[in-house]
């Protein structure tokens, strides 16, 4: 999402290099249990670990079960993806990751936002620079436009990308890559999309009425379709019914986080991962939500930093948030 937005629900920091950047306050680290329910998911005590920094503005991560696994992540305005391995640490992936060539003023986020895999473990990416959804072959690292258009008009900037079980696509495209927004001259659709791109090829939009649709991910019975909304003055996690075709029947509010917001707690629903038990991990202000199906808070994981979005990987035994500047990882308990 928006990196100053993001941080402006509570306190300002420039977008700049991490290196000339102003140390941000001080926030807390560790986790808050307000549920009993959260014992099932994580231990309140657990340490949330920071795996290492430096980053503009750390986005999409997802876990890469290949190769012993790793951890792929966007560093969205240095347009970088990088890979973490527990053996060997950090290391640049992919560079550019998003738009290639020069960057006109004209684009204000070059590089991939979200990442995902599809169902033959190949990497899709919410490329916000290219302005298209985009797939990475992993043994040559070239990449392929899947989707960049509606109606014969150019996306604004996909945001983050799901992947259903039968191959379709979802998808977000807000505003964010584009210089001037909402206001770029750019900009060939008058609204912000949620999308449906089929096995088939067929794209649909499902809801053109969201200011600013951003994470999205699918119920385990991919039955509900979750997004949320990164607007500072309607902050809020929607769940969407959908039918055996996957098209939404029913949108109701999951989570409205207004009152964070006007607490001052910092940042605004971004990223989210839902656990094969059903619940939620939705970034938003203060931290890291855990949530119940039906939107109840069990628990608050926080970095010490405002969070963007989050991956679950070593086979659900790990939380991996990317978290400003910075990766953070939460231990998980195993399932049953």
């Amino acid at each position: 999402m928006r990196r100053r937005d993001l941080l402006g629900a509570g306190m300002a920091l420039p977008l700049a290099s991490s290196a000339l950047a102003a140390p941000a306050p001080a926030l807390p680290r560790g986790i808050r249990r307000l549920s009993p329910k959260l014992d099932a998911i994580l231990d309140a005590n657990a340490p949330v670990e920071i795996l290492g920094g430096g980053y503009q503005w750390s986005e999409g991560p997802v876990w890469v079960p290949r190769g012993g696994g790793m951890l792929l992540f966007s560093d969205v305005p240095a347009n970088r993806m990088w890979r973490w391995r527990r053996d060997k640490g950090f290391d640049l992936f992919l560079e550019p990751s998003g738009l290639v060539g020069p960057i006109p003023k004209s684009i204000r986020e070059a590089g991939s936002n979200g990442l995902a895999l599809d169902g033959r473990g190949r990497l899709l990416i919410a490329d916000s620079g290219s302005r298209v959804v985009a797939r990475l072959d992993f043994a040559t690292k070239r990449k392929t436009t899947v989707v960049d258009r509606f109606e014969g008009k150019r996306f604004n900037s996909p945001n983050d990308v799901i992947c259903a079980s039968d191959g379709a696509l979802y998808f977000t495209d807000p505003p964010y890559g584009l210089a001037g927004e909402g206001e770029s001259p750019l900009r060939e659709l008058d609204f912000c999309g949620v999308y449906r791109l089929g096995a088939d090829g067929r794209l649909e939009v499902l809801d053109r009425s969201l200011s600013r649709p951003n994470g999205i991910a699918l119920s385990p019975d991919e039955g509900t379709l979750y997004v949320a909304v990164s607007d500072p003055k309607g902050p809020v996690l929607v769940a969407y019914t959908l039918d055996a075709r996957g098209m939404p029947t029913a949108k109701r509010v999951l989570v409205d986080f207004a009152a964070d917001v006007a607490a001052g707690l910092p940042g605004l629903p971004d990223g989210m991962k839902v656990a094969a038990e059903g619940h939620l991990f939705a970034s938003g202000p203060g931290g890291m939500h855990v949530l119940s199906a039906e939107g109840e808070r069990l628990g608050l994981i926080q970095s010490g930093d405002v969070i963007s979005n989050c991956t679950i990987g070593e086979g659900g035994a790990a939380l991996y948030m990317s978290s400003n500047h910075a990766i953070a990882r939460v231990s998980l308990k195993p399932r049953g």
